[in-house]
């Protein structure tokens, strides 16, 4: 079953023709397609609401280009690569349309603009914090969420968040993100009433252990509704942020 006919079979769940049992057995048999090296998941937009994401990191920038080229071809849009460095970049940028972040490493496949909804808040304890702070940030917008970053507002200069308070109080979900002693998204977990996704990252000195320390104390948060993914991983961060942010009932 092709990409057009599942898209067929949604419609007429949501007209009433199809049960969603009889779309759900269609969807299962719903094709991967297979290169070899990698089996692309063509129809996950029509699970997830967005294309398969790439990582970067281990593939060869012919792998990439073969990957992308192929999600490009049954018509995907928005592409995220992670992970991707420079000179990968440039050599997948010379093959598909590219847009291309050094600090964060991310790049959009076949952009496509869209509207931007809802409010997401991308807050940074330092300025080292900033290539996972945008990888968050480029993931959520690329995936349709409004953005406001809120860069170099750690605890060591409280007064420097406090000043944010609004911008924090608006927002739908805050990604806090912290090296150190991670105790920035304890200190944000205080002040909203909305989901707190907190990112501990490997900056810091040795006892910092590459983030263990800031894993650990943000996993510890006397804070309620803060909740913790893996160190450095902006890109999960942003993908959960964009999902609380887009939950249905929300409106733009």
């Amino acid at each position: 079953m092709d990409r057009e006919a599942l898209l067929r079979a949604l419609n007429a769940v949501r007209d009433g023709a199809m049960t969603p049992e009889a779309a759900a057995r269609l969807m299962g048999r719903a094709p991967f397609e297979d290169i070899g090296f990698a089996k692309i998941d063509h129809h996950r937009p029509l699970r997830n609401g967005a294309s398969e994401v790439i990582y970067g990191a281990g593939k060869t920038a012919a792998q990439i280009v073969a990957i992308a080229g192929r999600m490009v071809a049954a018509g995907s849009e928005n592409i995220l690569i992670t992970r991707l460095e420079a000179d990968k970049a440039k050599a997948v940028g010379e093959a598909l349309p590219l847009d291309y972040d050094p600090v964060s490493r991310v790049g959009v496949a076949n952009r496509v603009e869209r509207p931007l909804v809802g409010r997401v808040v991308v807050a940074s304890g330092g300025t080292s914090d900033l290539p996972v702070c945008e990888e968050a940030a480029l993931t959520a917008e690329t995936l349709g969420s409004r953005v406001t970053r809120l860069y170099d507002v750690g605890v060591a200069g409280l007064h420097r968040l406090l000043a944010h308070v609004e911008d924090l109080q608006a927002a739908r979900c805050v990604v806090a993100v912290a090296g150190m002693e991670g105790a920035l998204a304890s200190v944000i977990g205080g002040l909203v009433d909305c989901p707190v996704i907190a990112v501990p990252t490997s900056v810091g000195y040795g006892a910092n252990f590459g983030g263990v320390s800031a894993l650990l104390s943000m996993l510890n948060s006397c804070a309620s509704g803060v909740s913790v993914v893996n160190i450095d991983n902006g890109f999960g961060a942003g993908y959960l942020a964009n999902r609380i942010n887009q939950m249905k009932g929300c409106d733009a």
